[in-house]
Formats: structure tokens, C-alpha cells, sequence
């Protein structure tokens, strides 16, 4: 259990020295590795979804929810700095789980390095393979509306300038 504890905070302290993706990627694998079973990362998930901070009631709004997903999910996002933040919340929690690892890999990046961005670590945590199909089609477009949101600032910025 200290280990976990560990992890987690150095998750949250990477963030604040700024690790790359990719070492934050390599960190969730990591701490996912260590559990054998699936029920186990479940539960992990679920923990990552209760660190979540929660969205602005404003935006669990039919215009903030991600299509696609079998559970509801609101994503919004802003650009500041140069820089695109991600805030999500779900009604489900393994689903909130998932748009929590998200957004540690995404949240406080460029356009450029979200779009450029491989997201490696769902494949290396087995994340992908052990959803059901449809939550499997969630993550897909959870990950879609965030480049789409990336996308749209970065075309807006260049437009700008």
C-alpha cells in the first residue's frame, strides 16, 4: 500500500517539475505493473477517477459530453500560456478512472505535443484489452475529443498569428 501511495505522489509531483509524457507514461506503467490481476487495476483506476478534480457544474452539459461513450462524459478544456487544460468528470467511476490517466498524460501540454503524442501506455498497462468493447470505444474517443480540442487551439493560435 506505501508503494501506491508513493506513486502517486510522485505522479503528482511530476507534474509539478514538469516530466515529460512520455516519463509520466512510463511512471503509470509502472505502477500498473505491479498487480497481477485486472481486478486490481480496476481498482487503481477507480482510485485515479477520486483524484479527479471535479468540473464546473456548468459544463455537464449536453455540449460537453464526449460522444461515443457508453457511460456519460463531460470533457472541457482551456488554453492558457500556450498550454491546453483538461477538466472531465464521468458518472462512472472506472470510466472516470480512465479520463483521470488522461488527462495526468495530456493535461498542461502544447497542441503540438498532444496531437503528436503516442499514448503508449494504454497498450502497456493492457487497458485497452481487458475494456469491454464499448468502454474500449470510449477511451478511443476520449482520446479523439482531446486532440480535437488540441487541434482547435492550435489552428486558432496560427490563425492568431
Amino acid at each position: 500500500m506505501l508503494f501506491f501511495f508513493l506513486m502517486r505522489k510522485l505522479l503528482i509531483f511530476a507534474k509539478k517539475i514538469e516530466m515529460s509524457i512520455n516519463e509520466i507514461q512510463d511512471a503509470i506503467v509502472e505502477e500498473f505493473s505491479v498487480f497481477d490481476d485486472w481486478m486490481d487495476r480496476y481498482l487503481q483506476l477507480i482510485e485515479y477517477g477520486k483524484e479527479l478534480p471535479p468540473i464546473d457544474e456548468r459544463k455537464r452539459t449536453e455540449q460537453y459530453l464526449i460522444q461515443g461513450c457508453q457511460s456519460k462524459v463531460w470533457l472541457d478544456a482551456e488554453l492558457r500560456d500556450g498550454k491546453v487544460y483538461f477538466t472531465a468528470d464521468s458518472d462512472a467511476i472506472i470510466t472516470k478512472g480512465i479520463v483521470s490517466l488522461l488527462i495526468k498524460v495530456l493535461s498542461g501540454r502544447t497542441p503540438d505535443e498532444i496531437l503528436n503524442t503516442d499514448l503508449y501506455f494504454i497498450d502497456k498497462i493492457g487497458l485497452k484489452e481487458n475494456l469491454s468493447p464499448t468502454r474500449s470505444n470510449g477511451l478511443v474517443a476520449m482520446v479523439k475529443q482531446m486532440r480535437m480540442y488540441a487541434l482547435a487551439f492550435k489552428s486558432k493560435t496560427e490563425g492568431a498569428g
